[in-house]
């Protein structure tokens, strides 16, 4: 039977938008019907999801793009088959708003709507056992596409949480042209991962078997497929990606990069009240601060802090360090300048 469900991320919003958010509603229903004036089709851009043996939650944007022809076999068009949109047309090609999407996982099946970014950021109930899933996600004119799924079990006490620009991937760029650089950049083979973190990450999941691996930023959701990618080539663990829709709000010109990051984490602290965290940033701009806060709220959620220092030429172009040496006392805080230094610390706090 088909349910009805509204997503967190899409619900509808009572309240009086702000004026930017009524501007790009009405410029996107302008390249709306131009895109579709083209031949542009909805398109579903899955997202690795999670959940507990009860539960999932399942990620995914719908976006306007050409249709792929099935019997066209060149390179171009087999690169355009695969899930997502890639470089600036991820961000070129026109979200879809309020269409329903139809999740099909564990033998339930749940209808939801997108927001008005075209996100669905959406739990359903559900009994699977630990491991890796599928869920199928498709709308109407559009194919099916499967998103990965990683079940946490019940048994799992420890999990990794990490932020993303110049803690995994070396950025190098002055703070204001990240975005910039996120956005253009085509290729997952131009950016830069960062020394003997990815053997860190390794290290972590051979010491916990299960855990799951979260990649919180406040990146778009426009850059996941490339990022994806770029972690997949390096080496790093799969998880999923916890990204953000730019722009503006029912209430304000910008979405907050920080509060994004802190609902996430105490959302996570609720999810999972079982499993203590290692939380891992760098020094660059405001990881220190949330961790430190969330340490504070949940110190029994958090089983150590681990803290990349940036380079003295990183730092300026990040905008600086993080000002402060105060730090949540109950809870084990290392900092080092690359992975396989806050491994040895974390090896020296029993955390590998």
């Amino acid at each position: 039977m088909l349910a009805s469900s509204p997503t967190p991320a899409g619900q509808r919003e009572h309240q009086v938008r702000h004026r930017a958010a009524r501007l790009e509603d009405r410029i996107h229903e302008i390249r709306d019907r131009w895109a579709r004036r083209r031949g542009h089709v909805p398109t579903v851009v899955p997202y690795t999801g999670y959940g507990s043996t009860e539960w999932v939650r399942v990620l995914c944007r719908v976006l306007l793009s050409r249709p792929v022809d099935p019997d066209d076999t060149s390179k171009r068009r087999r690169r355009r088959r695969e899930p997502g949109i890639r470089g600036w047309r991820s961000f070129t090609s026109v979200p879809v708003s309020d269409v329903p999407v139809v999740i099909e996982v564990g033998g339930s099946r749940i209808e939801v709507l997108a927001d008005r970014g075209g996100v669905v950021d959406t739990k359903v109930p559900v009994e699977l056992e630990p491991g890796w899933h599928r869920a199928t996600l498709y709308t109407e004119g559009a194919e099916p596409v499967e998103a990965p799924i990683w079940i946490v079990g019940p048994d799992v006490g420890f999990g990794v949480i990490s932020d993303v620009d110049d803690t995994v991937m070396v950025t190098a760029l002055p703070r204001p042209f990240v975005a910039f650089w996120n956005t253009f950049v085509l290729d997952e083979h131009a950016r830069i991962p960062t020394p003997g973190m990815a053997v860190l990450f390794e290290r972590l999941v051979r010491a916990h078997p299960g855990s799951p691996v979260i990649y919180l930023s406040t990146g778009a959701w426009n850059v996941a497929p490339t990022l994806t990618r770029f972690l997949s080539r390096n080496l790093y663990p799969v998880g999923p990606l916890l990204l953000t829709d730019w722009g503006p709000t029912h209430d304000r010109w910008f979405r907050s990069g920080r509060a994004h990051k802190q609902e996430n984490l105490r959302r996570l602290a609720e999810e999972f009240p079982d499993i203590r965290w290692l939380l891992i940033g760098d020094d660059g701009q405001h990881d220190e601060e949330l961790y430190e806060r969330f340490a504070l709220e949940h110190p029994e959620n958090v089983a150590a802090v681990a803290i990349r220092r940036l380079s003295a030429g990183e730092a300026v172009l990040a905008g600086g360090r993080t000002k402060g040496e105060q730090h949540a006392p109950s809870v084990p805080w290392v900092s080092a300048s690359d992975g396989s230094a806050i491994a040895d610390r974390l090896a020296d706090l029993g955390v590998l």
